[in-house]
């Protein structure tokens, strides 16, 4: 009941905001959901023509022109799922804002009847059992999954020489910024040199692009904010715990969530309220119980900022002049909305010196053993745990194609902790509990809301990286910046748009909020939405005929 009024409350706010659409007034790379929705409801649109719209898109700039390469597979039965649900609204069902939108799904997401890679060619054509909880959920509220998307192999992280002391390991075991054995190469639509990030790259670059109206990312360290960071588009890093990763191919269960990226609040806002809840098959959402809101898209409204106290996070500021003076900007911005600016906030010297060994740890041990749980549900004729997976890539019988990824596969195999092992447990326990502590301490001593970083303190890196540059870039993602420190406390983090740098390049900002606080740091977000309209389409994935609506 409580879901059909919400539904009912939607539309009529959607048809009174915009009582009649002109003719040329929607824009397809900077239309929001409700926009659409808009359109459907006054018949100058439907989700056929929107999907057509996408897949147009999708031919025209992925595998030609600019080549960015971040679909693996367009589902088949789009316009077939499309034509259904014009059927439904005809007949007057709509079942809530998200029925007709085409949406984008990172590659380690199980959608039935369409593979799940994960990124690698040792599960090319497996398909999964059931859809993930995420996907079924977003499916039932009316949303096509238009197409799978590309991402960093195993998640970037799983098979990774992260951690490694050896110079020779480390060189061995690199692999390129957005590439994957399964779907190759995917380029950034802002600069086709660089890569898209990881690993939720194919999401990132794919909504840049305006392949789908929204996507889904998951993050175990940046994996939604570095992709959201190098496409200029909005990305949450959820709360641990808000959204099931039940059907998503694990990389360390005490880290990973699952989050939307978009070119709007909006969007983000709709696809949340569409995917949060508990899951039985989920024990982490059981945190979630009774704190999440009948709607985010009720905390989207002008004047959030005013008496919002912000924290300048300095310790991530000084590494490129450009990044800076566009994340500057923002915070002068932010200011004249209203916001209270603490600034010189400083991350306890414990927490950045302790957080990336522990993350290392954690994350290598859980991989470890947990990609076998997920890998127990493919088929026989697919590896069965990180033993074979390593065997496998390091076979030059199967003709593998990443000698980086191989490497790291080994290596992690050889070297990760069993979870058994005391070593793991109590960094686990005592490192996870320690850095959870000194941040609520950190929000607390200050009175903060949020608290501000760039999100990458510099550009997202070519694909072809000089080997000089590498060393300055880790820190848990995103160029040297405290991206995994919400991994490792389980908060919510945004990625804001903030500009363009001098190169070209997008620079956001996040807003860090305490735990299932993504409400308020949408309501921030939009407010700073409206005031700059940030979001800019990419110069390589120019607007197509047809697309002002």
């Amino acid at each position: 009941m409580r879901r059909s009024l919400q539904v009912f409350a939607f539309l009529a706010a959607a048809l009174v905001a915009r009582p009649s659409l002109p003719a040329a007034g929607l824009d397809l790379s900077t239309a929001t959901i409700a926009d659409i929705q808009a359109a459907m409801q006054a018949g100058t649109l439907s989700s056929e023509k929107l999907v057509r719209l996408y897949l147009a898109r999708i031919e025209a700039y992925d595998k030609k022109g600019p080549t960015i390469n971040a679909v693996t597979l367009v589902n088949p039965k789009a316009l077939d799922e499309a034509r259904a649900l014009d059927a439904e609204r005809k007949a007057g069902k709509v079942r809530g804002p998200l029925h007709g939108i085409p949406i984008l799904l990172k590659d380690n997401i199980d959608v039935l009847g369409m593979p799940t890679t994960a990124g690698s060619q040792l599960l090319a054509g497996s398909l999964p059992p059931d859809d993930a909880f995420v996907a079924r959920k977003l499916v039932a509220a009316g949303a096509i999954v238009l197409a799978k998307v590309n991402l960093s192999e195993w998640a970037g992280g799983g098979g990774s020489v992260s951690g490694a002391t050896d110079p020779a390991i480390v060189a061995a075991g690199r692999v390129p910024n957005g590439y994957s054995t399964a779907g190759g190469q995917t380029r950034n639509p802002h600069d086709l040199a660089r890569g898209p990030a990881g690993s939720s790259g194919g999401t990132g670059a794919g909504i840049a692009a305006v392949f789908g109206q929204f996507g889904l990312g998951t993050d175990t360290a940046a994996s939604v904010r570095g992709p959201a960071n190098a496409g200029g588009v909005f990305g949450m890093k959820t709360t641990h715990g808000l959204v099931s990763r039940d059907g998503v191919v694990p990389l360390a269960l005490s880290f990973d969530t699952v989050g939307p990226l978009a070119r709007s609040t909006y969007d983000i806002a709709a696809a949340l309220d569409a995917m949060a809840g508990i899951d039985p098959d989920d024990d982490s959402t059981l945190k979630s119980a009774g704190r999440t809101p009948a709607s985010y898209i009720d905390y989207l409204k002008p004047g959030a900022l005013r008496g919002a106290r912000i924290g300048i996070a300095r310790d991530f500021f000084g590494r490129d002049e450009q990044v800076d003076a566009v994340v500057e900007k923002a915070i002068a911005k932010l200011r004249e909305l209203g916001a209270i600016i603490v600034d010189d906030v400083r991350i306890p010297p414990t927490v950045q010196a302790l957080r990336q060994p522990l993350y290392n740890m954690v994350r290598s041990a859980e991989f470890k053993t947990q990609v076998g749980d997920y890998l127990a549900t493919t088929g026989p004729a697919y590896p069965k745990n990180i033993y074979d997976l390593a065997r496998l890539a390091n076979d030059p019988s199967t003709g593998y194609r990443s000698p980086g990824k191989a490497v790291g596969l080994k290596y992690q195999a050889e070297t990760a902790l069993e979870l058994h092992d005391p070593v793991y447990v109590a960094t686990r326990d005592g490192g996870i509990a320690y850095v959870l502590e000194a941040m609520e301490g950190l929000f607390a001593n200050h009175q903060l809301h949020a608290l501000l970083y760039p999100t990458s303190p510099t550009p997202v890196s070519l694909i072809e990286e000089p080997a000089e540059e590498r060393p300055a870039r880790g820190g848990g993602g995103g160029g040297g910046g405290p991206l995994n420190i919400a991994n490792i406390t389980g908060f919510p983090d945004l990625v804001v748009p903030a500009g363009m740098s001098e190169r070209g390049l997008p620079v956001t900002f996040s807003l860090m909020g305490r735990a299932f606080t993504e409400g308020r740091l949408l309501a921030f977000a939009y407010d700073y939405e409206q005031a700059t309209k940030p979001v800019k389409l990419p110069k390589h994935t120019p607007a197509l005929p047809g697309e002002k609506l």
